[in-house]
């Protein structure tokens, strides 16, 4: 671009030499000597002229050397800023994503849920051949909605330690005891075991758990065996979230 915006003042000074030079040459035939008889030097003008270029030539040299230092000074600042502006860019994406971590990590640490087995009726259920899922249908609280009344199910919304318990309700049977296990995932945890013959009865466990996010918890009813409820809620079973890992 510099080089661009010399030529034609370069094309301008050869163009008044040049003219000057068939000035000086149209000249010269009429006063071929001088009054002393001495021929004129052309050869001075045309010396002259070369010099006067090349001094101009210097000069645009000189400048365009300092053009370009100011180039890659303004350059060199340019790099800078935009170095700047990136960092400034970067540590403000960074304090966002820790404030949204912040809010997420104080609503996840809301999680409590409890249910109980029987919607309000007498429940009994069992016994049956092979381990069952037990449905808690009753909400009390379901703080987070990690456990799902459908199926179930708590799942864990946030690594951390969360604490469960469970009861059972067991109306006194011959053949058939009350038992139920807590797993997590396909993990047998512990169990709950109650039997007696006649009457009333209940059993209780509990355990505290390292989960992963989407770790699931929930409550089988053991093969052969019954479990009671009613609107005294018996049956039982809750989890909340001790603190986040």
């Amino acid at each position: 671009m510099e080089m661009t915006m010399c030529f034609p003042l370069l094309l301008l000074i050869c163009s008044l030499s040049t003219a000057q030079l068939q000035s000086d040459n149209e000249i010269v035939p009429h006063h071929a000597e001088s009054q002393g008889g001495e021929p004129t030097n052309v050869s001075e003008h045309q010396q002259t002229c070369l010099q006067d270029i090349h001094a101009v030539l210097r000069e645009m040299s000189a400048s365009l050397a300092e053009q370009r230092v100011e180039m890659r000074h303004l350059q060199r600042e340019n790099e800078v800023q935009a170095a700047e502006l990136i960092t400034v860019k970067a540590r403000s994406y960074v304090t966002e994503n820790q404030v949204e971590a912040l809010k997420r990590d104080a609503e996840v640490k809301q999680v409590a849920f409890s249910a109980s087995l029987s919607l309000g009726s007498v429940t009994t259920i069992g016994p049956f051949n092979t381990e069952t899922n037990l449905v808690f249908r009753y909400v009390f609280s379901n703080i987070g909605n990690a456990y799902n009344p459908n199926t179930g199910s708590f799942i864990a919304p946030v690594r951390g330690s969360y604490h469960f318990e469970f009861y059972i309700g067991a109306n006194g049977h011959s053949s058939h005891p009350s038992a139920a296990a807590l797993f997590k995932n396909r993990e047998r945890v512990c169990t709950a075991w109650e039997h007696q013959p006649s009457g009333y009865g209940t059993s209780a466990n509990g355990a505290t758990l390292l989960l992963e996010v989407g770790d699931v918890v929930f409550l089988r009813l053991i093969e052969n065996s019954r479990i009671y409820d009613s609107d005294n809620h018996y049956s039982t079973f809750s989890g909340h979230l001790l603190f986040t890992m």
